[in-house]
């Protein structure tokens, strides 16, 4: 048989096309191309919307065709399909969309400055602490390990560790309360 010359609904192009043959399906599906784009064209909001309709239809054809139960239910079925994907469509784009969060906006040159200076601060601080008290501060804080296991690699107590990280959050605390925004003091 001269796949090209067949209808692209033509029931023997269909049953070959479903007993796996490559030609078959490769004819049938550009058969369809044409009359799948221009339903989706009808039905679809946007050309955007239908083009993507049109192609899920193609795909749906080349791996599902198989499947298809009767020749005669070719063109209803990719139809079908078509019409479920516009609706699809339609459906996630008439959905409320959340705003994007504040916590996405680029920060401002300015802003990046200031994070800068406030991290500067912060990693002068802890860099002033007494070692054992910057180890567990910075094993516990920086690094977020569990406080049981802080300890074990310290070989601490736990109530040693828990003192020295309390000891250790006070003083940053208490140097960074005492500079001002530049990191001078008031």
């Amino acid at each position: 048989m001269n796949v090209a010359e067949t209808a692209w609904s033509d029931e023997r192009l269909i049953s070959a096309a479903r007993s796996g043959d490559v030609e078959s399906i490769a004819a049938l599906v550009a058969g369809a191309h044409p009359h799948v784009q221009r339903f989706a064209r009808s039905l679809c909001a946007t050309p955007e919307d239908a083009e993507d309709a049109a192609q899920e239809a193609l795909i749906v054809l080349y791996r599902k065709i198989g499947t298809l139960r009767a020749s005669g239910a070719l063109v209803s079925w990719m139809f079908r399909i078509i019409r479920n994907e516009c609706v699809r469509r339609a459906r996630w784009m008439a959905r409320p969309q959340p705003p994007l969060p504040e916590s996405i906006a680029v920060p401002s040159a300015e802003d990046e400055v200031f994070e800068r200076l406030e991290a500067a601060r912060v990693a002068a601080a802890i860099a002033a602490l007494p070692a054992d008290q910057r180890q567990v501060l910075i094993m516990r804080d920086v690094q977020g390990l569990g406080g049981r296991m802080v300890a074990e690699a310290l070989g601490l107590s736990t109530a040693a560790m828990k003192s020295r990280l309390h000891r250790a959050r006070a003083a940053v605390q208490h140097t960074l309360s005492g500079m001002g925004p530049g990191g001078l003091g008031d």
